[in-house]
Parts: C-alpha cells; sequence; structure tokens
C-alpha cells in the first residue's frame, strides 16, 4: 500500500481545522441527544429550545479555542453543567469539555487542565447526590479516570511537542557552529597565508625582485581560492531546496595545495603518506583537509618554523593526521591570536566523527597536532598505477 501524501492531500489547519471539528462534535452531539429524545421522550418546547442553544453555543466555542484557549474551555464546563442541569435527555455534550480539555493540556495549561478536571468530576458527583439520579459511584469513578487519562495524553503531547522544539534549536545550534568553523577554516586559513605572502613579497622586492613576483603570485592565487570557497560555503546556505552542490569539498586529494601554498609563504612542508590509501568517506576526508590547514594556518603565523611535516597513516579502520613543525612550541600560540580557537575547532571537527585531536608542544622542540579520525570499513583501498 503506497504511503499517504500529505502534499496531495493537505490536512486542515487554523480556522479551517477549528471549523471541522466543531462542525464534527456538533453533529454527533446532535445525533446522540435526538437519538435518546426518540427513544426516551423529550423536553418541554422551551427546555428543548434551551438545550439546543447550549449544545449549539458549546460546540461553537470550540472555534475560539486557539484564541482564548483558557476562556473557551471554562466556558464549555460551565455551559456543559447547565445543559446537563435543565436537559432530561443526556446527549453526549461532555466531548466538548473532555477536547478542549486535551487541548489545554496539550499547550503546557496544566493548572487550568486540572483546575477544570476537578470541576467536572465534582460537579457530577454533586448533582448525582442532589438529584439522585441513577449515576452510581462507579461512573463517576470511571469519569475521573477518562479525564485523568485525557490530562496525561495531553501532557505527552506537549512534551513532544517541546522536545521536538529544543531539537530543532539544537540542531540549528550545531549548524551555525558547523559554519561558522568552515567559514574560520576557509577565510583564516587563505587570509592568513595572504598575509604572509605579502610580508614576503615585501621583503624580496627590493632585494629579488623574481621571488617577490612569485610571492605576489601567490596571493593572487590565494585571494581566488578564498573567493571561490567563500562562494561554495555561502551557495550551500542559500540553497534551500535545491540540488546538491556540483563543486567538490576539498579533500586530501588537494593537501598538496596546501603544502605549495605553504612552501610560496616561506614555509616548507613534506607530505608523508604511510598505509594502503583509500578513498575516504566525505566527512573525514574534508575534517583531514581542514585540520592540515588549519596546522599550517597556525605554523606560517605564530610558529617561527622553518619546515613542517605532515603524515597520514592509512589503517584498516582509522585514519590518522600528524602535522609537526619546528618552531617555538606553545609560545607560538599566543592567547588572542586566533590559534587556541583553531585548536578548538579542529578538536571539535575530530570528536564530531567520533575521533580525537591533541595539540601541543613536542619534547624536542616544536609544535605537533595529532588527530585520529575513524572511518571504519567505509574506506576501500584505492589502485594505484603500475601495481
Amino acid at each position: 500500500m503506497p504511503p499517504f501524501d500529505r502534499t496531495r492531500f493537505p490536512l486542515p489547519r487554523g480556522v479551517r481545522a477549528d471549523a471541522l471539528l466543531a462542525g464534527g462534535v456538533f453533529v454527533v452531539v446532535a445525533l446522540g441527544a435526538e437519538g435518546q429524545r426518540l427513544s426516551h421522550g423529550g423536553d418541554s418546547v422551551p427546555s428543548l429550545i434551551a438545550s439546543w442553544l447550549l449544545i449549539a453555543a458549546v460546540c461553537g466555542t470550540l472555534l475560539f479555542r486557539r484564541r482564548y484557549p483558557v476562556t473557551a474551555g471554562w466556558f464549555t464546563v460551565l455551559a456543559t453543567g447547565v445543559y446537563y442541569l435543565l436537559s432530561d435527555v443526556d446527549g453526549p455534550l461532555i466531548i466538548v469539555p473532555i477536547v478542549a480539555l486535551y487541548a489545554l493540556a496539550a499547550q503546557g495549561r496544566m493548572q487550568a487542565a486540572i483546575g477544570m478536571a476537578a470541576v467536572m468530576v465534582i460537579g457530577m458527583a454533586a448533582g448525582t447526590l442532589a438529584s439522585g439520579s441513577d449515576v452510581t459511584g462507579t461512573a463517576v469513578f470511571m469519569l475521573t479516570g477518562w479525564l485523568v487519562a485525557v490530562v496525561a495524553l495531553g501532557s505527552v503531547r506537549h512534551s513532544r511537542l517541546a522536545y521536538a522544539e529544543e531539537e530543532a534549536r539544537l540542531r540549528a545550534t550545531e549548524e551555525r557552529l558547523r559554519i561558522a568553523r568552515e567559514l574560520h577554516d576557509v577565510i583564516g586559513h587563505n587570509i592568513s597565508m595572504i598575509n604572509v605572502q605579502a610580508g614576503a613579497a615585501l621583503h624580496r622586492l627590493k632585494k629579488n625582485p623574481g621571488q617577490a613576483e612569485e610571492a605576489l603570485g601567490a596571493i593572487k592565487a590565494s585571494s581566488r581560492e578564498t573567493l571561490r570557497e567563500l562562494r561554495a560555503t555561502l551557495g550551500v546556505l542559500r540553497r534551500v531546496d535545491e540540488q546538491a552542490p556540483t563543486a567538490p569539498a576539498p579533500g586530501l586529494a588537494r593537501a598538496d595545495e596546501l603544502a605549495a601554498s605553504a612552501k610560496l609563504a616561506g614555509l616548507p612542508v613534506r607530505i608523508e603518506r604511510t598505509g594502503a590509501e583509500r578513498s575516504l568517506p566525505a566527512p573525514v576526508d574534508l575534517a583531514a583537509y581542514r585540520i592540515v590547514q588549519e596546522s599550517l594556518t597556525n605554523a606560517a603565523r605564530h610558529s617561527g618554523a622553518g619546515r613542517v611535516v605532515v603524515r597520514f597513516a592509512y589503517g584498516d579502520r582509522e585514519l590518522t593526521v600528524v602535522v609537526e613543525d619546528d618552531g617555538r612550541g606553545s609560545a607560538a600560540r599566543p592567547a588572542g591570536s586566533g590559534g587556541r580557537s583553531g585548536i578548538v575547532g579542529m578538536t571539535e571537527r575530530a570528536r564530531a566523527l567520533g575521533g580525537e585531536l591533541t595539540a601541543g608542544p613536542r619534547p624536542e622542540g616544536g609544535f605537533a597536532v595529532r588527530a585520529r579520525l575513524p572511518y571504519g570499513t567505509t574506506g576501500e583501498p584505492m589502485e594505484r598505477s603500475g601495481r
């Protein structure tokens, strides 16, 4: 059986839903009351008119249950009580205050809902004792159970809605943090490299114009890359129901580009790979790329390193990324320089994938970043040419 398609058969909402509910309840109550009147004999004409007016008023109150929920709820309770006092026909008008009771509990208005339920039970018990009717204590007890169940169901509904809203807020917060981290990595790395390369160009302009021209070319390339990645990131934010982005996300296939960019900024980078290289899941590939990118940015800006070694170790179930430099160690990351926030962002990336990241000075000098990024069995070894 095909699933129900809500887009083809949209359910009524708002005022239309309230009107449909009020009309449906009125039909049920009217049929029940008229059936009892025909089978057991009816009221006098004035009493009959008053009963129908009360039925119409109580059912019509459901039209205002969203705008005035508490007032509408109390009116249904009191008017229903008046109906049962005036009419000799016990129609099923009790349905209306029960519906209003559930609506209040589902909105989290528990005090009003409990108060209404208590008044309904007390009113029925008092009316039974005063009139000496054949309504037994068991019926009162059953009504109490029904009302407790209605309030409980409404409370569960309210809790589920509150949980869903909180979950949506958490997802939105996580998405904002992810976007902020992505923009930090994209802009921070490239702008830092542009800054370092501009300094190198100024330094070499008079002594070695050829190297200065090379540094200016690197600045042009870095700025173009910054604009490209920024457009790609902002394009994802603008996209609502469009197709997935056609440009591939950055990955370790572009690690050599990072090394070349750092070299033009005066920071030689050597990349070493061990283990069987494999195609990585996109989140792992992107996280590894961003970790290397941020580590090189910090090394170029703060460490005064003469060289950097980047190691990728491909295991059976995880990738290990190590970035080591021979700079000034922890002194390379002064407070407020931006390096600390970059380390926090790298750590969050690793943890989001179930991995871990450590960063700190090396015993022999310099600074090291080590990340472990699990990919389970999803990564498949890549075939190399010539094998």
